[in-house]
């Protein structure tokens, strides 16, 4: 039995001596599978450490591509910018050469047009020399010409002088003959007029009526012949009166005027506007005349009117004052204006209103021999305006 035992405990002994040597075997290949294990995770590491490595270049280049890109958008707008802007610069090009053709065939229209005005001008030039040589020629014939005429003139101021003289003379002849027969008529005109008021008065019982209207028209007539012998000496004494020039109150005279001619007034006395009238130089009792005329006009031509006003004023023109009287009276019709300030000229029947048709003559007269100016305006039934200019005081 204990052989039996001995040789199983040997085989026992030998295998766990090859257990041992297999767990030994086993703990080295472990220790080299460690060590490969160990090199290994090195080199993953290694290796991760070179990815790493790798994927920061990697991103590097990645914002290196991204910028690129962005500079190469911006880079193509900048492109496409300045595509654009040759595109309008090619544009305007276009337009620019087209206003430079325009303006050249402008250039050469105007070009051509001043080609043409240099023609006419060179045309009118020689025109013009031959207008001044028949200007030059002209000119000589003028001055003979003048000379003929002044030579005529001479002549003719020699005639009008003695032409003049001679009229001078025939009118102070034919005035003195006017005042003469006109004071040599105002006596039996007189007598006429008053032995047949006594006539009327002496023998009125023995007298029939037909012979009394007779003599009463024998002595109507007489009185407006009176009248008229007595408006021919006035007007003929006025060729003969020196004028005295002084200073003239023209508002007092007016309203002296006034006064005195509304005193023969009876019926349809008109009402007075009387504005400012600025003094004038001439002979007052003259002027006076003026105003009386033209005012008893004024008040004659409007009593046929239920009102009326009579407008006296002034206003200055140059160096002359111009008067003025306004009525809204009768007025006359213009188309026989050149006859109004004539002798015994009158633009109302006798029945309408009466007169002699010199008072106007008169009032010419006067502002004539004042170196002034009378005239009128008129509307038939609505009135009359008579003008009459004196020189300034200031003058």
């Amino acid at each position: 039995m204990k052989k039996d035992d001995s040789d199983e405990l040997m085989i026992a002994n030998r295998k766990i001596a090859f257990q041992h040597q297999e767990k030994e075997n086993r703990a080295a290949e472990l220790i080299i599978a460690n060590k490969e294990l160990l090199f290994q995770n090195e080199e993953r590491e290694n290796r991760a450490a070179e990815l790493a490595i790798a994927n920061k270049e990697l991103i590097f280049q990645n914002e290196e591509k991204e910028k690129r890109a962005a500079e190469l958008v911006i880079a193509n707008r900048e492109l496409i910018f300045q595509n654009e802007e040759k595109e309008n610069r090619a544009a305007e090009l276009v337009i620019a050469n087209k206003e430079l053709a325009f303006q050249n065939e402008e250039k050469e229209n105007r070009a051509a047009e001043l080609v043409i005005a240099n023609k006419e001008l060179a045309f009118q030039n020689e025109e013009k020399e031959k207008r001044a040589e028949e200007l030059v020629i002209a000119n000589r014939e003028l001055k003979n010409a003048e000379d003929e005429v002044r030579q005529l003139n001479d002549e003719l101021e020699q005639k009008v002088a003695e032409r003049t003289a001679q009229l001078e003379y025939v009118n102070k002849e034919l005035e003195s003959f006017s005042y003469s027969v006109s004071h040599d008529l105002r006596a039996p005109i007189r007598a006429i007029n008053g032995y047949t008021k006594i006539l009327v008065e002496d023998y009125e019982s023995v007298i029939d009526e037909d012979g009394l209207k007779i003599l009463q028209s024998i002595i109507n007539n007489s009185k407006k012949m009176g009248v008229l012998i007595d408006d021919l000496l006035a007007f003929s004494k006025l060729g003969r009166k020196q004028v005295t020039v002084s200073k003239i109150d023209m508002l007092d005279l007016v309203h002296q005027v006034k006064e005195e001619v509304l005193l023969e007034q009876h019926k349809n006395m008109p009402e007075f506007n009387i504005t400012a009238l600025p003094n004038a130089k001439g002979d007052k009792s003259l002027i006076k005349q003026v105003w009386i005329n033209l005012i008893s006009n004024a008040i004659k031509y409007s009593r046929h009117k239920e009102k009326t006003t009579i407008e006296i004023g002034a206003y200055e023109e140059e160096d002359h004052i111009v008067y003025f009287v306004k009525d809204g009276g009768a007025g006359f019709d213009m188309q026989y204006y050149d006859k109004l300030f004539g002798v015994f000229q009158r633009l109302h029947s006798q029945e309408e209103f009466e007169g002699t048709g010199i008072g106007l003559a008169i009032v010419h007269r006067i502002v004539q021999r004042h170196e002034g100016k009378v005239w009128a305006e008129s509307i038939l039934d609505e009135g009359s305006c008579f003008y009459f200019s004196l020189l300034h005081i200031n003058h």
